[in-house]
C-alpha cells in the first residue's frame, strides 16, 4: 500500500469565514489521523479569499496542538517571502513543541498574485541563485550550534526538521536531487512537467545526511462519494474555483452545481482538463482503481491527497472513502 497524506488548503466556502475554515481543518486533521494518513500539510497562499492558511506556521500550530501522532507540515512555505532565520525559528518552535512530527516543505513561487507578492517582499527583484542559497541557509540553522556561534535559530538549532523541496517544474527537481532532499511535485494543479521532473530527480539524486535514496510525493485531487455522479458534483466546486482564479476573480469556494461541463466552452474545458489532469473523481471502486493506476503509472513513493469540497461533512467522507479503498489491492471482479 502506497502511503497517503493530506494537503489541506483550509478552504473557505461561500457563506462561511476563515475561523470556521480553520476549525474545519483541525477536524479534518483529527479525522485523517484516525484513518491512518501519514502526514497533514497546509500551504502558504496570500490574497485569496477562499484559502485560510496564509499564516501557515500559525495554522499548523493550531492543528498540531489538536492532534497526537500525525505528522504536520508546510506544503509549503514560499521561502522567497521570508527571511530563512524566521522560518527556522517558526518551525523550530513547532518541532520543540511536537518532537518528531514536523515537516517543512519549501517552494520558490510567491503563493499569490504580484500585488500581494510586492506587499510581502517590497521588491520583486531577485537573483536566480537566491532560492538555493536561502534553502542552504535555512538548513544550516537546524544544525547543532557551535561554541561561539554568533547567530542561532532559537528554537531551531539542533532540532530535526525534515526539509522537502516542492515544485511544479524541473527546477525544483534539480535542486532536490543536488541537495539529497525529498521532492514533492504539485501535480494536483500543474501536472505538465511531472514525469520529466520525476525522471530528472531520480537520475540526478545525490544521497545526503537526511536521505539516502530519492523519494517522490505527488499531489492528486481525489473527490470520493457514494456514487460517481455525486463525486462529479462535488468536484465542480474546485472546477469553478479554478476558472475564477485563472480569470482573475479569486473568491471563496463555490457551492457545487450539476452539469457544469455542459455549461463550459471548449477553452474552459481544455484548461480544466489540463490543469486538473491528476484528479480521481468517483465512487469507491472508481477511486480504488484510480489510485492504484496513478501509483503504478508514476511509481510515486507517496501520494498527497487534496480535496477542495464545499460541504465539510462531504469532505470528511471523501477522505474516509480513500482510506477505506487504499487497503483493497485487488477486486475479485478484476
Amino acid at each position: 500500500m502506497i502511503p497517503l497524506s493530506v494537503l489541506d488548503l483550509s478552504p473557505v466556502p461561500e457563506g462561511s469565514d476563515v475561523g470556521q475554515a480553520l476549525r474545519n481543518s483541525l477536524d479534518l486533521a483529527r479525522h485523517a489521523e484516525a484513518l491512518g494518513y501519514r502526514r497533514y500539510w497546509m500551504a502558504e497562499h496570500h490574497n485569496m479569499p477562499g484559502i485560510a492558511s496564509a499564516a501557515t506556521a500559525v495554522a499548523l500550530a493550531h492543528v498540531a496542538a489538536g492532534t497526537r501522532s500525525i505528522r504536520v507540515g508546510a506544503g509549503g512555505i514560499m521561502l522567497p517571502n521570508h527571511a530563512p532565520l524566521l522560518i527556522a525559528e517558526q518551525f523550530g518552535t513547532l518541532a520543540a513543541l511536537h518532537p518528531g512530527r514536523v515537516d517543512l516543505g519549501l517552494g520558490r513561487a510567491p503563493g499569490s498574485d504580484q500585488i500581494a507578492a510586492r506587499a510581502i517582499r517590497r521588491s520583486l527583484a531577485a537573483d536566480v541563485d537566491d532560492f538555493p542559497r536561502d534553502v542552504m541557509e535555512l538548513i544550516s540553522y537546524f544544525h547543532p550550534a557551535e561554541p561561539g556561534q554568533a547567530l542561532q535559530a532559537v528554537p531551531g538549532a539542533g532540532l530535526e526538521v525534515p526539509i522537502w523541496i516542492l515544485g511544479s517544474s524541473t527546477y525544483g527537481a534539480q535542486l532536490a536531487a543536488a541537495l539529497g532532499l525529498p521532492y514533492a511535485f504539485a501535480s494536483h494543479f500543474a501536472p505538465s512537467q511531472m514525469r520529466d521532473a520525476m525522471t530528472l530527480y531520480r537520475e540526478q539524486f545525490q544521497p545526503s545526511a537526511q536521505l539516502d535514496a530519492p523519494y517522490v510525493m505527488l499531489g492528486v485531487n481525489v473527490f470520493a462519494a457514494d456514487t460517481d455522479a455525486e463525486a462529479r458534483r462535488l468536484f465542480s466546486s474546485l472546477q469553478q474555483a479554478f476558472l475564477n482564479l485563472r480569470s482573475g476573480r479569486p473568491g471563496k469556494l463555490p457551492p457545487p452545481v450539476d452539469g457544469l461541463d455542459a455549461q463550459l466552452d471548449w477553452r474552459a474545458r481544455a484548461m480544466l482538463d489540463s490543469a486538473l489532469a491528476c484528479s480521481i473523481v468517483g465512487a469507491p471502486e472508481t477511486v480504488r482503481r484510480g489510485l492504484l493506476g496513478f501509483a503504478d503509472e508514476t511509481g510515486a513513493d507517496e501520494l498527497m491527497v487534496t480535496a477542495q469540497i464545499f460541504d465539510h461533512a462531504a469532505r470528511l467522507r471523501s477522505f474516509e472513502i480513500v482510506a477505506e479503498v487504499r487497503t483493497v489491492t485487488h477486486d475479485p471482479r478484476d
